[in-house]
């Protein structure tokens, strides 16, 4: 009878374990081909795959500043460069990002180092990613210095920490709406800087097409990528160089 017990715990593992595999992998949000090609095509920067991640580099190879940056679930890592390909060209900022195991960042173990270790001559990282990648980030974020939250907000408490955050939110987010943005605002430091920006929709933080339960953004994408770009660059210009 503990065999027939046992047998069966194991096969609902096991049916559980193929599920969630299943699951990961079906309905993955691809990178649209447009802003990625752009990116590909601005001489300003260099698009590589380094060790599995995504790599946007300024095109004169210098930099003292990284980004690793940790996708929404089932999202494409592409998805992200043209928003940030912005702030690797105006401030010299290396970006990271990363592929989560699974498609999703909470399956993804590994610590920061493991991206970082990419690009090892930048001297000063921030931790960042967008709506769940945001949440990983924040668990990675002691180990950085400084967060960046795209739609996002932390699960645990950094409230005590001295790091520099910056989280951007959009007023049309349906599914990251404001509410639960300021709703765990307490999480972070209090001299977090938390920007609302007027017309951005969840998927304005990416180029992955619309998401279900999201709401109707009403920015275009020159404008949230300036946005995003400028955010950025305040938060680099406090940094340690």
């Amino acid at each position: 009878m503990v065999f027939i017990a046992l047998g069966v715990l194991a096969g609902l593992l096991l049916v559980g374990v193929v599920g969630i595999l299943i699951w990961s992998q079906v309905g993955v949000m691809a990178a649209e081909p447009g802003p990625r090609d752009d990116v590909r095509g601005d001489d300003r920067v260099a698009m590589s795959e380094v060790g599995g991640n995504v790599v946007i580099a300024p095109a004169s190879g210098a930099s003292d500043v990284g980004l690793v940056f940790i996708p929404g679930a089932k999202v494409e890592a592409e998805a992200y460069a043209a928003i940030l390909a912005g702030v690797v060209a105006d401030e010299s900022v290396t970006v990271v990002i990363t592929r989560p195991w699974l498609n999703l960042a909470f399956f993804d173990p590994r610590p920061l180092t493991s991206f970082t270790d990419a690009v090892p001559d930048v001297s000063t990282w921030l931790v960042g990613g967008h709506s769940l990648g945001g949440v990983r980030a924040c668990q990675l974020a002691p180990d950085a210095d400084g967060l960046v939250l795209f739609a996002s907000y932390c699960a645990n408490d950094l409230s005590e920490t001295d790091l520099p955050v910056l989280s951007l939110s959009g007023s049309e987010d349906g599914l990251t709406t404001p509410q639960k943005v300021d709703d765990n605002r307490g999480l972070l430091p209090a001299d977090a800087t938390l920007i609302e920006i007027p017309g951005a929709s969840h998927a304005s933080f990416g180029d992955y097409g619309p998401q279900a339960g999201d709401g109707t953004p009403t920015i275009s994408d020159a404008d949230m990528r300036a946005d995003v770009t400028a955010a950025l660059a305040e938060l680099v210009a406090t940094l340690p160089r």
